[in-house]
């Protein structure tokens, strides 16, 4: 085994001969789809010539990344089933001894030393106990002792550690030895799906997953929630929150250990429960993945592991988040690297997770984070001294490790820069995801209805926002998501209702201007977003029906409260509240695209977006799918003429305006709409409709032959 920076030296700078011998497999596709990129080949055949470089040097001293991935099998805290022994490995160069007590020997603090390697590795074995059992017992305390540079004894958790728990009262996570029976141990049922397109993905926060003023359990999820996924016409669970984070109002983003499923949510193998039960139905679960930075705790988490201020991160400036308030890893450290590639695997391959959100690309690939950089789009900064290509390298393993040991998983990058060959194969110098985020769009919405009134929106603009993408990297396109969600924050229903969504939503209430506009907008604005926004759509749980409450975990400024920490989903279910009518439209809106397919559609075409008249049409999918909205507050269009490209007959397939969405009926969705060989806005053939105030309705084309 070699442990220490990777050797960087010799590769980082090839000159600009050598760059233009490095060759990059499938790199003229690359170029072919974006010539733009033909000025910065240079840099992104050394980015690929680092990538394999690392690959060489890990096979000729890790024999090979299959092996130097499978780390979590032989490091940390392991039993020997043959012998009864448990085997401790763990990295600490800036250690001078290490130890491990607990329950177990009564803490006591040098009762089991570890012997140290040249490269900083520590190794010690626990004998069985005089009756052949292993001396420490399912659900013990433990801790590792370490003795630092200038001699102080200081407690640290495993970095590897399955299971961390905090005692009640107690401030601080605590290490558990985790090995079960083998009786207690969850076998997966069910085979994982296949790799799919077209994500409907439902985000979801075990914890938050009732209505009670509690913290929920992975087995609620399981029972309670994913039956109403299911129902819902979504194919993809992406859980937040899931590796251990002793802040609950983090939202899982401050981890601390990186192994181990928190536990405040039950065990691991209820855990693995939930996602077979979730492969049953057929559903991808994806994983939040949180590699752009760790938490800066030190009892129970990696920071200052081994006493010094580096050892998984950079140890200068380099090395922290100021807006996070956060470590930043080393990734190009020899370890750090087997730990985070090792982390990927072990939940891919432990727990069945079919793929990743990779949160915080963003900041990762820039040496400021992103913070107070206002991207112009120029390819400048993409490929100048601005980007930490340490990062982007990382990225590239990491999706490399996915792709060769995983080719069903799916990758999805939480990045708003816009970084071009973040999401092309690898092959082409790419980073190999299989998305990115569409984070503008959000922050679109809520603008627009925090600052504008309705007739001051632009069609114009809000097409071309949403249309607004590289259009060879796929986009996950969402109206809102956890981000709106969070107190200080609105979702677009509480922007809509305002005061009235705790006033109005009943069925027999007045229907207020405000309650008519809501629900119009609600639906319109989602469709229009899941429509033209992207190749993935992403829905916040509870914002499905317009949930009315914003997210606040226990805090000490709310006193503790679960009040806010909670899903409120039988208002859903009620049927004498309006919610139920913004429910059946989320679904609504899934059923469709399940049936028309239009997010892997090629074709998008605008074909009216009329400033005057607040209308927007446009066609998506092969089978002459036509979205038609009218975002004006009261202006109804009588003998209106559209343009499309297919002749024939459509159908109305959805319609906002119907009773079973709390609608007018202002349309039959019986009417059979015939072109006429009439050429409209460019397009050969038209036909006429009456299209109301504040309405969207979608048109398919009626296959004769069926």
């Amino acid at each position: 085994m070699f442990s220490g920076v990777i050797n960087l030296q010799r590769i980082l700078q090839p000159t600009t001969g050598e760059a233009a011998n490095i060759v990059v497999p499938e790199l003229h596709n690359l170029l072919k789809l974006d010539p733009y990129l033909d000025a910065y080949q240079d840099e992104i055949r050394r980015r690929y010539h680092v990538f394999q470089k690392i690959l060489k040097q890990l096979e000729n001293e890790e024999q090979g990344i299959d092996n130097f991935t499978l780390a979590y099998k032989h490091f940390g805290i392991h039993v020997n089933h043959q012998t009864n022994e448990i085997n401790i490995k763990e990295w600490a160069p800036g250690a001078k001894a290490m130890y491990i007590r607990g329950d177990f020997n009564n803490w006591q603090e040098r009762q089991y030393p570890f012997t140290r390697d040249q490269w900083g590795v520590w190794r010690a074995t626990i004998p069985p106990l005089s009756d052949g059992s292993i001396a420490i017992k399912h659900g013990q305390a433990i801790n590792l002792l370490l003795e630092t540079a200038n001699g102080e004894l200081v407690d640290r958790i495993c970095p590897w550690s399955r299971y961390v728990q905090r005692a009640e009262k107690a401030t601080v996570y605590r290490g558990v030895f985790y090995n079960p029976p083998h009786d207690e141990i969850y076998q997966f049922k069910y085979s994982q799906p296949k790799k799919r397109d077209r994500l409907k993905i439902y985000e979801a926060h075990i914890g938050i997953s009732s209505p009670k003023e509690e913290v929920s359990t992975y087995e609620n999820f399981r029972i309670n929630i994913i039956p109403r996924i299911v129902k819902q016409g979504y194919n993809t669970i992406q859980l937040m929150a899931i590796l251990e984070h002793p802040y609950y109002a983090s939202f899982g983003y401050q981890v601390t250990s990186y192994y181990a499923a928190s536990s405040r949510f039950g065990t691991p193998e209820e855990l693995k429960a939930l996602i077979d039960e979730a492969h049953k139905y057929g559903l991808t679960v994806l994983l939040d993945l949180v590699h752009s930075h760790s938490s800066k705790n030190i009892v129970d988490g990696i920071n200052m592991f081994d006493g010094t201020a580096g050892c998984f991160f950079h140890g200068d400036t380099r090395g922290y988040h100021t807006l996070w308030d956060s470590r930043c890893f080393n990734y190009m450290e020899r370890e750090v690297m087997r730990f985070l590639l090792s982390n990927i695997r072990y939940w891919l391959e432990e727990f069945k997770f079919d793929g990743f959100r990779f949160d915080g690309v963003s900041s990762m690939l820039y040496h400021s984070h992103g913070i107070g950089h206002q991207f112009s789009g120029s390819y400048d900064e993409y490929f100048g001294l601005a980007t930490d290509t340490d990062s982007f390298n990382y990225l590239q393993l990491a999706n490399y490790v996915c792709q060769t040991f995983f080719p069903e998983s799916i990758r999805i990058a939480e990045e708003v820069s816009g970084m071009p060959t973040l999401c092309r194969p690898i092959a082409e110098g790419g980073a190999g995801f299989d998305y990115r985020l569409a984070m503008a769009i959000p922050d679109l919405w809520i603008k627009l209805l925090k600052e504008k009134k309705d007739e001051d929106w632009h069609m114009g603009h809000l097409t071309w926002t949403l249309l607004n993408r590289r259009s060879s990297e796929k986009n996950i396109v969402y109206a809102e998501s956890h981000d709106q969600a969070i107190v200080g924050d609105k979702t677009i229903a509480q922007w809509l209702f305002n005061e009235q969504i705790y006033s109005h939503m009943s069925v027999f209430s007045e229907r207020t201007n405000t309650i008519e506009r809501g629900l119009a907008l609600h639906k319109m604005i989602r469709l229009l977003t899941y429509g033209l926004g992207g190749e993935g759509w992403l829905n916040f749980e509870g914002n499905e029906f317009g949930h009315p409450e914003w997210l606040d975990f226990p805090r000490v400024g709310n006193n503790e409260s679960y009040k806010h920490a909670r899903r409120l989903f039988y208002l859903s279910d009620d049927e004498n509240l309006r919610y139920k009518y913004l429910n059946a439209w989320d679904k609504a809106m899934n059923d469709l695209e399940e049936e028309y397919k239009w997010l892997s559609a090629k074709n998008t075409l605008i074909i009216q977006q009329i400033e005057a008249h607040k209308i927007i049409v446009f066609e998506r999918g092969e089978r002459g799918l036509m979205f038609i909205f009218n975002f004006h507050g009261y202006n109804s269009l009588s003998d209106y003429r559209i343009g499309c490209s297919q002749s024939g007959k459509y159908k109305v397939v959805l319609n906002s305006d119907a009773k079973s969405f709390d609608g007018h009926d202002r349309i039959s969705n019986e009417q059979i709409f015939s072109t006429e060989n009439i050429m409209w806005n460019d397009k050969p053939f038209s036909f006429q409709i009456y299209t109301p105030s504040r309405t969207v309705f979608v048109l398919a084309l009626i296959d004769d032959n069926k």
